[in-house]
């Protein structure tokens, strides 16, 4: 078996894990954009920001740690073309604008809540990005 697979295991229990330890502890439901969000525009409550400063510093430090520390290196493949990544992060954001959430919040703990408007979004999300790489690949040959 390769060992992307397990590194993908082993970064879905870490967000699942994340996402448990947040609704047991508090009773928040771990969605990474609806954080960030929170942190750029922050709430009166301290301890609420403190908490989404150091999920955040979570989600950039473990890969560093990991990367650097353990000296663990896992290639991307990500596309060298620079327009289409920032049209790319764009889209990502108006659809977790749109959808009200992201993979984190919709995908892991809507579903795992049996959430359905969490599994609908997921379901959709999932499927236009199925949509989007084979039209990429295949149509307009922008993805090899």
């Amino acid at each position: 078996m390769e060992s992307d697979y397990l590194w993908g295991a082993l970064g879905g229990g870490m967000i699942g894990l994340a996402g448990a330890i947040l609704l047991l502890g508090n009773g928040r439901i771990m969605g990474a954009s609806g954080i960030l969000g929170g942190l750029l525009t922050p709430a009166s409550n301290p301890k609420l920001l403190l908490e989404r400063a150091v999920f955040v510093l979570a989600v950039i430090a473990v890969p560093a740690l990991l990367h650097f520390g353990a000296n663990i290196d896992q290639a991307a493949h990500v596309t060298n073309n620079i327009p289409m990544l920032i049209a790319a992060g764009l889209l990502v954001g108006a659809g977790t604008r749109l959808a009200n959430g992201c993979t984190s919040g919709h995908g892991v703990c809507g579903m795992s809540r049996l959430s359905i408007r969490g599994i609908v979004a997921t379901l959709i999300y999932i499927g236009a990005g199925v949509l989007t790489v084979a039209a990429l690949r295949h149509i307009f040959g922008a993805l090899s």
